[in-house]
């Protein structure tokens, strides 16, 4: 929200009666504050369609447990590939790509629920959903979270180099509400850690394995 500057009143005149000057402050104030409102509501009039409908988003960092009341979720390390192995097929990313594996976790307080198959939020404002190569039944998107147990499992993404600097994964879950809360986990990617991921990845990455 951005601040409204209000003009500093005129200074009273020295012959003013005390009684005066109190009215003056005190209308001064009345019309502030009016002011003050009247900017707050405009402001919020003034809100796009898509940024009323924004979900509220929690941050954190791996090895966090981010909490939006709804459920919680946490990145407990990443991984990167040039091939999946589903114990069904293996599956190679595509040319200038890799695979980069997050290792996640999640939890919710009171009602079971499904996460939505997680996205990754570029630096730059992109964003990549989890591969639809790798079946769902694969990911941590498929089991139920139930209360009091904290479900892991992995997310998958095909990206190219320039994805990776910067990168945050994304965990919402499906409600429809306008206030419906999402997790955004900053992965620690700086340009020496992404290029080490891109350059140096595993060969093949079982799925299921423990890292």
């Amino acid at each position: 929200m951005t601040a409204t500057d209000q003009r500093r009143s005129a200074p009273s005149r020295q012959n003013r009666r005390a009684s005066g000057k109190s009215g003056s402050k005190v209308l001064n104030a009345v019309v502030g504050l009016a002011l003050a409102c009247g900017a707050i509501s405009l402001q919020t009039l003034m809100l796009t369609s898509h940024e009323l409908d924004a979900p509220l988003t929690y941050t954190g960092a791996v090895k966090d447990d981010v909490d939006t009341g709804r459920f919680s979720a946490r990145v407990d390390a990443i991984s990167s590939a040039r091939a999946v192995d589903t114990g069904d097929k293996t599956i190679e990313a595509g040319k200038g790509q890799i695979f980069l594996v997050v290792h996640a976790a999640a939890t919710v307080p009171k009602e079971p629920l499904h996460l939505q198959p997680a996205e990754l939020l570029t630096s730059d404002g992109k964003r990549f959903s989890a591969t639809d190569r790798i079946e769902k039944s694969k990911t941590l998107a498929n089991p139920w979270i139930q209360p009091g147990w904290w479900a892991s499992g992995l997310f998958v993404f095909e990206v190219p180099a320039s994805a990776l600097p910067g990168a945050r994964a994304v965990f919402s879950i499906p409600i429809s509400d306008p206030h419906r809360p999402e997790i955004e986990v900053d992965l620690g990617l700086d340009d020496v850690a992404a290029q080490r991921l891109f350059t140096t990845p595993k060969d093949v990455y079982p799925l299921g394995e423990k890292r």
